[in-house]
Formats: structure tokens, C-alpha cells, sequence
């Protein structure tokens, strides 16, 4: 077996036993597929906000709000740490475009550089590429929580379903 064959079967086994055996354990004990998908579909979505170090306050606003599983959200949620960051540029990029901005010369690497020097000198310097990414996110987001709502809620009714039914099979 080649080295990335087995990195991706690892990485295939840790989000199945860390992301997709808790998810559907919840469909499991009763949650609906409902509203495991509006869960799921929040966590990715805010799980994927430009912004350093507000998804997860933002996440437990709206699942108290909303009366959601907090547990659930915050999962998808920190789940997303790596999407987040490779997608910082590009709502940066997308920002400037639609508010037809100047592009600022930033990277990754000197954004987190930056921000060791400290949050508040971070926020300062990158101001105008947070505004960007943030508003770029905003434009976004509806569309895509209902896009990922939408195909959540059908995986996850075809999930219970089929649980429902091994269970049933599974019982005397």
C-alpha cells in the first residue's frame, strides 16, 4: 500500500469514528433529519467564515437561538478549521472583486505572522481584507447553508431510513 493510501485511509477512519459515528448516533437517539442537516449545514457554513476566532461563539448563538444541538454544531464546526483557512484568500479576493477594491498584497503566512504579533495589530493591519472576506462570506452564506442544508436533509432521511430498518431487522 502506497504512503498516501494509507494517509487517506486514515484520515477516512478518523472522520468516520470523530465526524460521522457522532452524527448519526444523534439520528439514532431521535434527532430528526431535519434538523440535523439545518445543524450540519450552520456548522459548515459558519465553520467557514473568514474571520479568526468568531465561528465558534457565532455557532453557539444560533444553535441557542434556534433551539439546535449544540454538541452537533460545534463539531462540524471545528471540523472546518482547515477549510477555513485555505478559503480566507479567496473570499479576500472575491471581496475586493465585488466591492471593486484594490487587491492587497496579502498571503496566509504573513496573516498568521501577523496575528502572532497580536490580535489587536493583526486587526488593524488586515482591516480592509477582513471587511472584504467578511462581506464576500456574507453574500454567500444563505445560499450555501441552504444548498448544504438541502443535501443533508436527504443523506440523513436516507440514513434513518436505513437505520430504521436494520433495526427493525435486528429485533425479534
Amino acid at each position: 500500500m502506497s504512503e498516501q493510501g494509507g494517509i487517506g485511509w486514515r484520515l477516512r477512519n478518523r472522520l468516520r469514528r470523530r465526524l460521522v459515528g457522532p452524527l448519526l448516533a444523534l439520528l439514532q437517539q431521535g434527532t430528526s433529519p431535519d434538523r440535523l442537516a439545518l445543524c450540519v449545514a450552520i456548522g459548515i457554513v459558519l465553520g467557514n467564515v473568514p474571520i479568526l476566532g468568531i465561528s465558534t461563539i457565532l455557532c453557539a448563538g444560533i444553535a441557542i437561538a434556534l433551539r439546535l444541538n449544540l454538541a452537533a454544531i460545534q463539531l462540524v464546526q471545528a471540523a472546518m478549521a482547515p477549510s477555513q483557512l485555505l478559503l480566507i484568500i479567496p473570499f479576500v479576493r472575491l471581496g475586493e472583486w465585488l466591492l471593486h477594491a484594490p487587491r492587497q498584497p496579502i498571503s496566509l503566512q504573513s496573516a498568521l505572522a501577523l496575528r502572532a504579533q497580536g490580535i489587536g495589530r493583526a486587526v488593524v493591519v488586515l482591516w480592509d481584507a477582513i471587511v472584504h472576506a467578511g462581506f464576500a462570506w456574507m453574500l454567500l452564506a444563505p445560499f450555501a447553508t441552504l444548498l448544504f442544508y438541502k443535501v443533508l436533509a436527504a443523506i440523513f432521511a436516507r440514513a434513518a431510513a436505513l437505520g430504521a430498518g436494520k433495526s427493525q431487522v435486528e429485533q425479534p
